[in-house]
This record gives structure tokens, sequence and C-alpha cells, in this order.
């Protein structure tokens, strides 16, 4: 996984209306990446209300906020459509982003063994670099928690 002092790959990926969106589209800013395992769950929906919530706090903190998953963008669309979601979201279906990010990986539930995405969120610098870094993340508080990290940077 990628960690502090990395920088972030740019890799064309795909919003939900099927354009692309880049990385580097958010430089000159701070970013926050937040990556959640499937859209429409009740872990991921919390997280991306919370990130939704707080986006005006994070824009006049001078930071972005991207979430991603390797949900199609059709579905991303339902997403973001049901919740009322304000941040803005990419796919990557191909999971070519999330491999070389280090977040696509072996995961296990119930006794089966799965490849998915470990919940993870990233603070990228204007310059491409990352600034903080959060693995395996916990839902609830979450957001404020890199709001305050943003405001802090």
């Amino acid at each position: 996984m990628i960690d502090v002092g990395d920088k972030i790959p740019d890799m064309e990926l795909v919003a939900p209306d099927g354009s692309p969106v880049k990385i580097s589209d958010y430089a000159g800013k701070k970013l926050v990446l937040f990556f959640y395992p499937k859209s429409s769950t009740p872990g991921c929906t919390t997280e991306s209300k919370e990130f939704s919530a707080l986006l005006p706090e994070f824009e006049k903190a001078g930071a972005a906020v991207l979430g991603m998953s390797a949900d199609s963008p059709k579905r991303q669309q339902n997403f973001i459509t049901k919740q009322e979601l304000t941040v803005d979201i990419a796919s990557d279906e191909s999971t070519e982003f999330l491999e070389k990010i280090g977040v696509w990986a072996e995961k296990k539930m119930y006794g089966k063994t799965f490849m998915g995405i470990i919940r993870s969120t990233f603070l990228i610098g204007p310059d491409g670099t990352v600034l903080k870094a959060w693995p395996k993340v916990r839902v609830k508080g979450h957001a404020e928690e890199v709001l305050a990290a943003v405001q802090a940077a």
C-alpha cells in the first residue's frame, strides 16, 4: 500500500457519467482520496454521506474529495443519486489503479477468500505526494478525523 511520502500514480479512471477522470485533475490542491468496498452497502453509504456532509469544510480548507471503488459507473451514479452525495466519485472496474495503490487485496469473510478493496483513505498534497494515510479505516468519525488532518496540513 502506498504510504506517506510516496507519489500517487496518475491513471485515467471513469466518472459516474462515463467521462474520464484523473488524479492529476486535482493537481494544485489537496485531495482526500477515499476507497470503499462497494457502493450502496451500509459502511460505504455512511462514509460517503459523512464526507459529503463535510464537503464545504474540506473545500474551505483547500481540499477536494474523491471516493472510489471498483463498481461500475452506472452503479456509482445510482449510489450518488439515491444517497444525494456531493463528493466526486470514480470507478476503477479494471482494478488496475486500485492494485497500484495497494488497496485491492485478498480478504476473508465468513470463511470465504476473495479479492476486494481495503477501506483506506489518503491525503494527497498539491504536488501529488501522500501527506497522510489511513489504512484499514473504521467508518465512525473517520471523515471528521480526515478533515482535522486537512485543516492542519
